[in-house]
């Protein structure tokens, strides 16, 4: 019976193609919107997170805005090691500042770390190695850079091919001993996202204060957990309350692991938001399906009273056109998917910063939902062709 009624269903939709096409346009919209802006939505957070993670997302940065004399020097981080829950610190100081080589010259962000910073951040090496405490200890002028850096200044895009070449900054030459791998940092992007410039240099801190204007005080550092990142962020707390004169706005503190809880939070709420309103095209979609169900069931009266005079029971009229429903339903759904998935390849083409993509489990809720949306609005129509007296249907003039 299932099988008869699924071919009914499909031969009824061929045969009047722009009316079954214009019926499912509202399922295809629908889809179409739920698909694309629950899928803009998860790229741009996953591209957030990445980001975030990049920076070490069991990490704190902590943030120092002391006006009165007390700047923390290095001595201050080898204190703040000590506390219990604290693993390690590094300075994080940045400035912008010019990078430049024979072939070109851009404005980067030059920070200045020691060597504990690749134990608290995420970032990996493409190639070369890391900024070592030998660095810091000797001065060094040696850095890592960003992708950006070699493709755009250095002029390879190969990372082996720029360790050792010399970039300048602010007139200083350092040699490049490590490349960031930017399959896993997505530096363009990240550093767009936090306001920083793509051209990313990290150097030892002591030389960045020799090379630099930067004050000799550090205004920024890392820190990383033994365990509990938020007992650390207590410690780190107290710890620089006393420091700096029990003045609570002299300093702020980022928790990236709450960073990362909010925007979760942030995400699920604005997928929801998005969802909801594309589950309002899909409504409006079913409301379509219901109308055209109506008509079809109308001009179709004599054939369900010569389909129940010759034996067809109700539950086979209700199956044929609740069937015929559900199909335009999930053929529109299907469409739509189809459409999402072309505008988020061409998204990500031309605009090449995030990589936006379907997501299953949305794709999933999009078929479901259609099918749904088939079976609820479809069923009254169905009901409606059912109910119908066979000798009533067979006299209809219609």
């Amino acid at each position: 019976m299932i099988n008869q009624s699924l071919r009914m269903a499909w031969e009824s939709i061929k045969s009047n193609k722009m009316r079954s096409f214009l019926t499912m346009l509202g399922i295809i919209i629908g889809v179409f919107a739920l698909v694309v802006l629950v899928s803009i939505v998860s790229g741009a957070a996953g591209s957030i997170t990445n980001s975030i993670s990049s920076m070490g997302s069991d990490s704190l940065t902590v943030t120092i805005m002391d006006n009165k004399g007390l700047p923390l020097s290095y001595s201050d981080l080898q204190q703040i090691r000590k506390c219990k829950d604290v693993k390690q610190v590094s300075p994080y100081v940045s400035t912008v500042s010019a990078v430049s080589s024979n072939r070109h010259s851009e404005s980067g962000t030059v920070m200045g770390i020691d060597g504990a910073y690749a134990s608290i951040s995420s970032e990996t090496l493409s190639a070369g190695r890391n900024i070592t405490n030998t660095d810091f200890q000797n001065n060094s002028y040696v850095a890592v850079v960003s992708q950006a850096v070699i493709e755009d200044i250095v002029g390879t895009r190969v990372p082996a091919d720029a360790l050792g070449e010399q970039i300048n900054i602010s007139g200083h030459p350092v040699s490049i001993v490590g490349v960031i791998n930017e399959t896993n940092s997505d530096s363009r992007q990240s550093s767009a996202m936090f306001g920083m410039s793509s051209y990313q240099v990290y150097i030892p801190y002591t030389a960045m204060v020799r090379m630099t204007n930067i004050a000799k005080g550090i205004s920024a550092f890392m820190v990383s957990s033994s365990g509990d990142l938020d007992a650390a962020q207590t410690e780190v707390g107290d710890w620089l309350m006393k420091r700096l004169n029990n003045d609570k706005d002299a300093f702020y503190i980022v928790n990236f692991e709450e960073v990362m809880s909010i925007l979760g939070d942030v995400t699920s709420t604005m997928s929801m938001v998005m969802g909801g309103v594309a589950a309002i095209s899909l409504l409006v979609g079913g409301i379509g399906i219901m109308n055209i169900m109506l008509v079809s069931v109308t001009e179709r009266t004599r054939e369900i009273g010569i389909r129940k005079a010759i034996g067809a029971s109700r539950q086979s009229i209700l199956m044929q056109f609740l069937i015929e429903a559900m199909m335009i339903s999930i053929i529109g759904c299907f469409i739509g998917i189809f459409f999402s998935w072309m505008v988020l390849k061409i998204i990500t083409d031309v605009w090449g910063k995030i990589q936006f993509g379907l997501d299953p489990g949305v794709v999933v809720l999009a078929c479901v939902f259609s099918l749904a949306i088939g079976m609820i609005f479809g069923l009254y129509p169905a009901n409606k062709a059912a109910k119908m007296n066979p000798i009533d249907a067979l006299h209809y003039a219609g």
